[in-house]
């Protein structure tokens, strides 16, 4: 069936088994960000060339994460911002509850460690779901060079607004959504970002289970289960294991109003 997403698979022939989270750094494999495919849809966008090679300067190494390992969590010092190159990424907080919240699910080419900004800690930890690599970009040297490079200060500008509009439109999501709606708006909005990517909108990997998707949107498990059952027997989709094709994705937008 299905991807033509190819999977990330990161060399990780470093790696050692341990308790801790399996980062493994990159430190004599640079990235330049005017040969990466995904500059137009991160920090770079819209660099002169000179600009490019000074951003470059500062991106000190890469780093690779298992998947299931974590790249921060909770109570880290904030340090630096990650570009995603390879993989995908979910942002977890801990409820009031002891429950784990699933705040995001992050793709190629987009920016996480922004929760430390303020706080100059992280609030919510940051689990790779397949084997993936991360761009290092220290945010003092980062600011620093935003300074000088208004292009690249208004990038990070429109990062943290895509971001606080990403928390506005989850709330509103969860609020205000049937549960069928919301698992429709979940699968439309993967199926735009892979499309920005230039994979198929309409066929595409869940990297997140059924129970984390549930924890996205705010249901039970057996909901969601029953959701993916109802729409696919409806002819909206079809679905085998974590592979799914949008059959209707008009029909999925008449869903939610659209």
């Amino acid at each position: 069936m299905v991807s033509n997403r190819p999977s990330a698979r990161v060399p990780f022939q470093a790696a050692q088994c341990t308790e801790s989270p399996t980062i493994i750094e990159f430190g004599g494999l640079r990235t330049h960000c005017n040969s990466c495919g995904l500059r137009n849809l991160c920090i770079p966008t819209g660099l002169a060339p000179e600009a490019m090679r000074q951003l470059d300067q500062i991106i000190s190494h890469r780093r690779g994460v298992r998947k299931r390992d974590t790249l921060y969590r909770p109570g880290d010092a904030f340090t630096a911002l990650y570009a995603i190159r390879l993989g995908t990424f979910k942002t977890v907080v801990l409820a009031e509850d002891g429950r784990e919240q699933i705040t995001g699910c992050h793709l190629p080419g987009e920016i996480i460690g922004m929760d430390g900004i303020g706080e100059q800690g992280h609030a919510c930890q940051a689990i790779a779901l397949e084997d993936s690599e991360v761009c290092f970009l220290p945010f003092d040297r980062l600011e620093k060079l935003a300074h000088a490079l208004p292009v690249l200060q208004a990038n990070l500008y429109r990062l943290l607004s895509r971001d606080i509009r990403r928390d506005q439109d989850m709330m509103m999501l969860l609020g205000s959504r049937s549960a069928e709606e919301r698992l429709a708006l979940f699968l439309l909005n993967l199926a735009g970002r892979y499309q920005a990517l230039g994979y198929s909108p309409s066929e595409f990997v869940l990297r997140m289970t059924r129970e984390e998707i549930a924890s996205y949107l705010g249901l039970k498990l057996e909901t969601v289960s029953r959701l993916f059952t109802r729409l696919q027997e409806e002819g909206f989709l079809q679905v085998e294991g974590r592979a799914v094709k949008l059959l209707d994705a008009t029909a999925l937008r008449h869903l939610i109003g659209h």
